[in-house]
Order: structure tokens, then sequence, then C-alpha cells
């Protein structure tokens, strides 16, 4: 089930928005879903925080008390990993979206066909993120755990640390080097190693103010002095093919 919460202040262009995303619904008969009206960004927050997030966000920019720049950093702030997508009447605030990682950015009156073809690319995004996982060897099993949500994980005695968006996750004594476990990891271009032992998921670094990376739930974790220049050079560009692609 696809969860889409819909934010705009003008009750006329909420309606036209929600429209066509029921539009959009109906056309894809595969794809199930369900949309949410707000009329500020205060009450998408709230809604958010209490039923854990959305899967996409369609956002106006230009509201009252709290924008949809605003919304879109403190939704990242609560961990949300939703994809974002922003329709404005403005072109001023592009170079802003990409600091919350939208998305796609589309300029009012919106094309239907534009829009769908946006959607189609965040719902293909979110089901390639949602397949991607790891299994963690754990005491009392197996575990899966969805690249997502893992913000870093660390080499602690002789077990990885993983921590995630909801939880803390040791695994089983590793008898291979930290980097050979990591490499599952590893192997997805949003993880970088960090000195012999620590890996970060760029997905849920907001910012890198020299030896410190900035995490999307208010976390800061020092990076290896070593580590630190090539982490931050890496992270922006990983950002910045992220948004070449869209």
């Amino acid at each position: 089930m696809l969860r889409i919460a819909i934010c705009d202040d003008e009750e006329k262009h909420l309606e036209q928005t929600a429209a066509l995303l029921r539009t959009y619904l109906q056309s894809r008969p595969g794809l199930h879903g369900q949309a949410e009206t707000f009329r500020s960004g205060g009450a998408l927050l709230a809604r958010a925080e209490g039923a854990g997030g959305f899967d996409l966000y369609v956002l106006d920019i230009l509201m009252p008390e709290l924008s949809g720049i605003d919304t879109g950093r403190r939704l990242r702030a609560l961990g949300a990993g939703g994809e974002i997508v922003y329709l404005t009447s403005s072109n001023d605030y592009a170079a802003d979206s990409y600091d919350v990682r939208a998305f796609f950015y589309l300029l009012k009156p919106v094309e239907e066909r534009k829009l769908f073809q946006v959607l189609d690319g965040a719902v293909a995004k979110l089901n390639r993120r949602r397949s991607n996982a790891v299994v963690v060897a754990m005491a009392d099993g197996p575990r899966r755990i969805l690249l997502e949500r893992i913000r870093y994980v660390e080499r602690v005695g002789r077990c990885m640390r993983y921590y995630c968006t909801d939880d803390t996750i040791d695994s089983q004594t590793i008898r291979v080097s930290f980097r050979e476990a990591a490499a599952p990891l590893l192997a997805d271009r949003r993880f970088f190693q960090c000195g012999a032992s620590f890996v970060l998921n760029f997905q849920h670094v907001t910012g890198v103010n020299g030896q410190t990376a900035l995490l999307d739930n208010g976390r800061a974790v020092t990076l290896p002095r070593t580590a630190a220049t090539d982490f931050k050079k890496a992270w922006g560009n990983y950002w910045l093919t992220e948004t070449n692609e869209l």
C-alpha cells in the first residue's frame, strides 16, 4: 500500500492535486494507494509523526507559517524517508528543494502527463529501496533489515552494531574483517566506509561540518580525521548524482 500525503494551503489547489492523484492511482491497476490531504505543514507533520510517516509527499512550497521547504526539512529531521515532490507557482526554490532531497520540483499549473511521469519514477525508486536489504545473523536467529533503515554501522567488540531508524541491532560474533562483513552494505552506493570499522549511509546524512557528520535524527557522528575529507566529497557527489538522475 502506497501512503501519500498532499499538502497545500489553498483548498482549490489541494482538491485539484488530490483529484490528479486519484486518477493516477486508478490508471495504475497494480498499484494500491491511499492519499490524505492537509491544509498546513504543521498538520502534516503531526500526522506523519503519529503514523510513522508516508511513502510519498506532494507538497506546495508557498504556504503561510510553515513553507513546504521547512516542512520537508522537519520531515527529514523526523527520519521520514519518503519521496518528496514539490508543486509551486514560483521557480525561486529549486535549489532549496535539493536541501531536503526532494525527488522532483514541478511548476503549477501541473501537466497531468508530466506529473504521472514523475510519480512513476518516485514509485519505482521506492520499490527499489524497499527490496534492498541485508540479512544479519543474530543470537536469536537471522533478521532481514532494509538498507534504507540503516543510519550507520560500527564494529563493537567482535560484533557489527547496526544503528537503524527504529532499533539498534547487534550481530553475532564476526569471524572475518569488518570490511568483508560490511561488503553487502558497501555494494550499495548509499554506504561509505570511514576508517577501519565504521560505515555511514549517505541517505541519512544531512550535512558534514569538519569531522562531524550530521544525521537526520539530530545526532552528530565524529568521523576519523583521515576519512573526513573523502567522506564529505563522496557525500556531495552522491546527492549531486541523485539530483541529476531525476
